[in-house]
C-alpha cells in the first residue's frame, strides 16, 4: 500500500505546486469536475480501515506547542495603520459569518439580521457586505428571503448542533432540511468523542456522508477545538476533515469555554496550506467565537496572509463566525472616516 507523503515540517510553504493550486481553485468554483472528490480518492488507501487512517494520522509530524504559541504571538503584534487598515477592516467586514445562534431567535431578529448582513451601516453605502448570515436550519428560509437577490449566502448549522450527539440518520435529515429550506452552506460538527477515543473512521465517513448530503451546498467542518486538548489532535482533525472533502475546516461552535485562538487558527492556516501543496485543492478555514474586536480581526488576517498566503484572503476561502464583531468594525471603519467615534447608538445592537 502506498502512502500518500504527509507535511514534512510547520515553514510556510514557498509557493510549490502555485499554478495546479490555481486550477484547483478555479475548477471548484466553475462546480466542474470536483476537485474535492479527486483529492479524496487519492487518500484512498489511507481511508482502507481505522488501522491505516490511524497510521496516518499518528504519522504526522507533532506540533511544537511553544514554537506555534510564539509564531502566533509575534504575528499578532504586526502593526497596520491608515490606507493597509481601511482596506483590511473592509476585507474583514466581507468575511463575517453574521451569526444568530440562540434558542430565543425570532423570525424578526432573524429578518433584522439578514438586512444587517446587506446592508451593514445604512449611513454609507460603501460598506461591504458580509460572507453569510448563520442560523439553525429552522431560521433558513427566514434568512433566505431576508437576504435575498443581495449575493449573502445562507449558512446553517446541522448535525445537532452544538454537541453533535445524535444518530446518522437525524444528521443526515438535519442537512438536508437545512439545503431544501435554501441553505447555501452547512456548518457540521464532528462526534468529538468518537475522535477523542481514537474512532477515526467514524469521525471521516460521519463527514463524507454528510458532504454527500450537502449536494451543492459547502460544507464546513467544526472541530470544537477547545475540546480536542492538543495542538496535535487539531492538526489530525484538520487532516481528517479535508480528507473527507470538507470545503472549510473551521475551529468551534461559539459555545464552550475556549473557541478560536491565534495559535489553533495558525495550526490549521498550516493544514490547509500543505494540502493544497500537496492535493491542488484549497480548503477555506474559519475560526469562529470569541473574535469580538478589530484589533483581533486584523491579527487572524496578518495570520491567514503569512501562513497560507494571499490567496486566502478572500471570503471564498476565509471566514470569521462572529456575532459582535461586526459592530466594532463598523466603529473603527467611522473612526477612520470621519476622525470620530460615533455615539452608542451608531450600529444596531445584536
Amino acid at each position: 500500500m502506498t502512502m500518500p507523503p504527509v507535511p514534512k515540517s510547520d515553514k510556510p510553504a514557498k509557493g510549490e505546486k502555485k499554478a495546479r493550486a490555481k486550477a484547483g481553485e478555479q475548477t471548484e468554483r466553475a462546480g466542474k469536475a470536483p476537485a474535492a472528490r479527486e483529492a479524496t480518492a487519492s487518500f484512498a488507501d489511507v481511508t482502507s480501515s481505522d488501522a491505516t487512517l490511524r497510521r496516518f494520522l499518528h504519522g504526522l509530524p507533532g506540533v511544537d506547542t511553544v514554537g506555534l504559541e510564539a509564531r502566533a504571538a509575534a504575528l499578532g503584534t504586526r502593526s497596520i495603520k491608515t490606507t493597509a487598515k481601511a482596506y483590511a477592516i473592509d476585507l474583514a467586514i466581507s468575511m463575517i459569518d453574521l451569526t444568530t445562534l440562540e434558542g430565543a431567535d425570532t423570525a424578526g431578529k432573524v429578518r433584522a439580521l439578514g438586512a444587517k448582513a446587506v446592508n451593514p451601516d445604512p449611513t454609507d453605502r460603501t460598506t461591504p457586505k458580509t460572507a453569510a448570515v448563520c442560523v439553525y436550519p429552522d431560521m433558513v428560509a427566514t434568512a433566505k428571503e431576508a437576504v435575498a437577490g443581495s449575493g449573502v449566502k445562507v449558512a446553517s448549522v446541522a448535525t445537532a448542533f452544538p454537541a453533535g450527539r445524535a444518530a446518522l440518520g437525524v444528521k443526515l435529515a438535519d442537512t438536508k432540511d437545512a439545503v431544501a429550506a435554501g441553505a447555501d452552506e452547512i456548518d457540521m460538527v464532528i462526534d468529538r468523542g468518537a475522535f477523542l477515543a481514537g474512532h477515526y473512521m467514524k469521525v471521516y465517513e460521519e463527514i463524507r456522508a454528510v458532504k454527500e448530503a450537502c449536494g451543492d451546498a459547502r460544507l464546513k467542518v467544526i472541530f470544537e477545538t477547545g475540546e480536542l486538548s492538543t495542538y496535535d489532535n487539531i492538526r489530525r482533525a484538520s487532516w481528517i476533515g479535508m480528507i473527507a472533502g470538507a470545503d472549510f475546516i473551521k475551529t468551534s461552535t461559539g459555545k464552550v469555554g475556549v473557541n478560536a485562538t491565534p495559535a489553533n487558527t495558525l495550526l490549521m492556516l498550516e493544514a490547509v496550506r500543505d494540502f493544497r501543496a500537496q492535493t491542488g485543492v484549497q480548503v477555506g478555514v474559519k475560526p469562529a467565537g470569541g473574535i469580538r474586536s478589530t484589533k483581533d480581526a486584523i491579527k487572524f488576517l496578518v495570520l491567514v496572509n503569512e501562513t497560507a498566503g494571499p490567496d486566502w484572503l478572500d471570503n471564498h476561502w476565509f471566514r470569521f463566525g462572529a456575532s459582535s464583531l461586526l459592530n466594532d468594525l463598523l466603529m473603527q471603519r467611522q473612526k477612520l472616516a470621519t476622525g470620530r467615534y460615533s455615539g452608542p447608538d451608531y450600529v444596531t445592537v445584536d
